[in-house]
């Protein structure tokens, strides 16, 4: 193919005028200068001797691609936290005056976070080694050959070729251009693609719309202008999300309460009752430790590391872990036909000769123009495949001009010299873009998209300029190129899913909406009748969310108006995720909430998408869905467990404080009850199969339900304290004191986990009769009865605590059920 001078109509600025941070990327290394070709030269890439001389310069594009965090960030994350500082102090104490039973808190700790660690490293490996299959190799000539190599093999004057979906992997020049337009908005926030010439520069983190070339790395390494963005976007990162955001926000309400709270019992069990120096310390600390929610940070990691595991196994990359919580929490799925709907390739049924074309001729065309372009779109492969290189008169036509396909503009084009040496340009693209409105050709062109088939128009064109704005003007219909699309086998079972889940969903195309709409159809999906042109598609955002919400198929959409489409949804407070695999998916990804590539997609698109899925099965996206909803729901029902824990025990310390009593607890009774109530139980509940939909307002659903339960579970179990008080006297009276408020306090908390465990399944009635067990063994063995300081005295008292308990427990249902009521489930 010839190179040609590329004309910007005007609209491109020369280089030197850009943003000066575009002008970085041109500058060249000042020590080890790198020699561009010549205009209009093919260059030939390094040798592999300058190669291996750059790599011992350290001039390697040696920026580390990290999926996840390190096994130092893992274990810095996992320990050093807030609550562990405050547990560990409290447990360093405990160890110089109490017996080791008071400090076995510190152990749970450091086992829960043990297993924290654990977990996340496993997901890490798994993150680590799907970033690996998803990595892109950008293709790189040395010694006169292409090939593919990974991103970090790339050295200072390599010569790496671009294609259509091809990321900009490090700063460089460009060598070669045909029709190169590469998109920078991740940089700079334009959106228009900007026309490429040589020796203009490219930016690292751009990416390639349309044309191919080749670039020669200027800048390799950390020195390259976007290293650390191309680092975040494969990073495991811990981004915004409800779940996460609403648990901090709870956390900093427990501090506030818990500081005061804590003051006030160290102040009334140290200075004003007259106790045992070492029993009152110990007291003091069984009464602040239950106030922290340790466990529930912790557990939330370990449920989303899980489940990036989980998916994983189903060829899933989870590249931002909060995107399993988006993904459960979308209502509306915008998904783009062709890569998602329909499998990659096509499949010519028929070529349709218009106004008396010799078909042989046409046949001809085809053949040339599928060998004119290098980097063929899936259509173009589709007649590639029909009309192989090398056959006929054809293979002796020269191009003399090409013209990338576009999605912006619908079609692709070349020119060329025959063989006797006449000239010819064509077209060949969207029918109803390339044909004028009232063409009757379009008729019989609509008759077939109603089948859902694919037609592109062949026209002839006068000779000039095919990137002109009027290219298209005068061109003589030629051909009609019926395609038929391979429907994805998994689709139809995929969109059935989310409509049983309602979650609507909208197919958004380039290509033809009733041909798109058939498609649809075909797929079962619920008002594919309901296409809109988007041409046609009103520009005022609320006429336009209507329009989305009132339509099912949209059609002709271009890489703006399917960012447009997003934004008009989410500003009807819709949680959007939008699927694809073109470069023309990239900007409406990157807005949407949740962005969901194919692996065989484009690096452009990998690069913004929060999940990746690289097997390229639409069908993994209910697995994914399912995920986020065992997250979400399982985390709302411990934190539930972990906040009644905080509220009884704030409560307890404040009524003990008032009351200027003994502290009940000691820590080993605290301990022995959150590991029943809360610990054990909460690891298989958060781990448990839950197909909830997720609810909005995290905190709010949790604190209607924790507010009330610890309140009751406090008031019960200080109420038994008291009456314990008066009823026992003399020597041991403040151990069975202790042993008769423990055992109102573990059943009307047994009860509240009662609550979190339904519906009941065999498992969890187990569980929760497991921990009823427990309990059970403690107060009978005699050794365990000693080590907890747990011995029930007498009938009379323990009775009245089962009864107090059991009040307790119907309150709790009451409660429970008009919140249920009033606010809903």
């Amino acid at each position: 193919m010839t190179q040609r001078a590329l004309d910007s109509s005007g609209e491109q600025t020369p280089g030197p005028s850009r943003p000066a941070m575009i002008d970085a990327g041109a500058e060249l290394d000042p020590v080890h200068p790198v020699e561009l070709p010549p205009s209009g030269h093919r260059a030939t890439g390094l040798t592999t001797a300058e190669v291996a001389e750059r790599v011992a310069r350290g001039e390697v594009n040696d920026v580390p691609v990290r999926s996840s965090r390190s096994l130092v960030e893992i274990v810095r994350a996992n320990v050093f936290t807030r609550f562990n500082l405050i547990i560990g102090v409290l447990w360093v104490i405990m160890l110089f005056v109490a017996p080791i039973q008071d400090s076995l808190f510190g152990f749970v700790i450091v086992a829960n976070t043990g297993i924290g660690i654990i977990q996340e490293w496993r997901a890490k490996k798994t993150l680590d080694s799907l970033a690996v299959i998803g990595e892109a190799k950008p293709t790189v000539r040395r010694d006169g050959k292409a090939a593919e190599i990974s991103t970090h093999e790339i050295v200072l004057g390599d010569v790496v070729e671009l294609g259509p979906g091809d990321k900009v992997v490090v700063d460089g020049t460009v060598a070669e251009a045909d029709s190169l337009e590469v998109d920078e908005s991740l940089l700079t926030g334009e959106a228009d693609p900007v026309l490429k010439r040589p020796g203009d520069p490219v930016m690292s983190g751009s990416f390639v719309v349309a044309g191919g070339g080749a670039f020669t790395a200027t800048k390799v390494g950390r020195e390259a202008y976007a290293a650390q963005l191309a680092e975040e976007a494969s990073r495991f990162t811990l981004v915004h999300s409800e779940l996460r955001s609403g648990i901090s926000t709870i956390l900093k309400y427990v501090t506030w309460m818990m500081v005061p709270t804590a003051i006030g019992l160290i102040i009334s069990q140290l200075v004003v009752k007259d106790n045992n120096f070492k029993d009152s310390v110990a007291r003091t600390v069984g009464g602040i430790v239950p106030m922290i929610p340790e466990g529930l940070v912790l557990l939330t990691s370990v449920a989303f590391a899980i489940g990036v595991v989980r998916l994983g196994r189903k060829q899933c990359l989870v590249q931002e872990l909060p995107a399993i919580e988006g993904l459960a929490r979308v209502d509306v799925v915008c998904l783009d036909k062709t890569g998602t709907l329909t499998e990659g390739g096509m499949d010519i049924t028929e070529v349709r000769p218009l106004n008396g074309s010799d078909e042989a001729y046409v046949h001809q065309v085809l053949r040339s123009l599928g060998s004119s372009d290098p980097r063929p779109n899936a259509s173009l492969q589709a007649i590639i495949d029909a009309y192989p290189a090398g056959e006929g008169t054809a293979a002796s036509w020269t191009v003399t001009d090409a013209l990338p396909f576009s999605s912006a503009r619908k079609y692709s084009g070349a020119a060329f010299t025959e063989t006797d040496g006449t000239s010819s340009a064509w077209l060949l693209g969207a029918p109803d873009v390339l044909l004028p409105e009232g063409d009757p050709t379009l008729d019989e062109i609509e008759h077939l998209n109603q089948q859902g088939l694919r037609v592109l128009l062949l026209a002839r064109v006068p000779s000039g300029e095919l990137d002109a704005p009027d290219a298209a003007e005068g061109d003589v219909p030629t051909a009609l190129v019926v395609l038929e699309q391979r429907l994805r086998p998994d689709a139809a079972e995929t969109l059935k899913y989310f409509a049983q889940q309602n979650v609507a969903t909208k197919v958004i195309s380039g290509d033809n909406a009733v041909s798109v709409g058939a498609v649809a159809g075909k797929l079962g999906l619920a008002g594919a009748e309901n296409t809109l042109d988007a041409r046609k598609m009103p520009t005022d955002p609320d006429d336009m969310a209507t329009a989305m919400e009132q339509n099912a198929v949209f059609g002709r959409v271009t890489p703006q108006q399917k960012r447009d489409m997003v934004a008009a949804l989410q500003s009807r407070g819709h949680t959007v995720a939008m699927t694809g695999d073109g470069v023309n998916d990239v900007l409406a990804l990157k807005d949407a909430d949740i962005g969901v590539s194919m692996g065989s997609g484009s690096e452009a698109t990998r690069a913004v998408a929060q999940i990746v899925l690289l097997n390229n099965s639409f069908a993994t996206l209910p697995s994914v869905v399912a995920e986020g909803r065992r997250v979400i729901g399982n985390i709302t029902r411990v934190a539930t467990l972990f906040l009644t824990k905080t509220v009884y025990s704030v409560l307890l310390a404040i009524l003990v404080v008032c009351t200027q009593v003994e502290y009940p607890f000691l820590p080993r009774h605290l301990t022995l009850l959150s590991t029943l109530t809360i610990g054990v139980p909460a690891f298989f509940l958060a781990l448990a199969p839950n197909k909830e939909r997720a609810q909005p307002h995290f905190v709010r659903r949790v604190m209607r339900y924790a507010i009330p339960s610890g309140v009751i579970a406090a008031t019960a179990t200080f109420t038994t304290y008291l009456v314990a008080r008066h009823h026992y006297a003399g020597p041991g009276a403040l151990e069975a004191e202790t042993s008769a408020a423990t055992l109102t306090l573990f059943l009307t908390s047994m009860w509240v986990l009662a609550i979190i465990a339904r519906p009941y399944t065999w498992w969890r009635i187990a569980l929760v009769a497991a921990m009823g067990l427990g309990f059970l063994i403690v107060l009978v063995v005699p050794w365990l009865q000693d080590f907890f300081a747990l011995k029930l005295v007498g009938t009379t008292m323990p009775w009245t605590a089962v009864g107090i308990a059991v009040a307790a427990a119907a309150l709790l249902e009451f409660s429970w059920r008009l919140v249920g009521r009033r606010f809903g489930a």
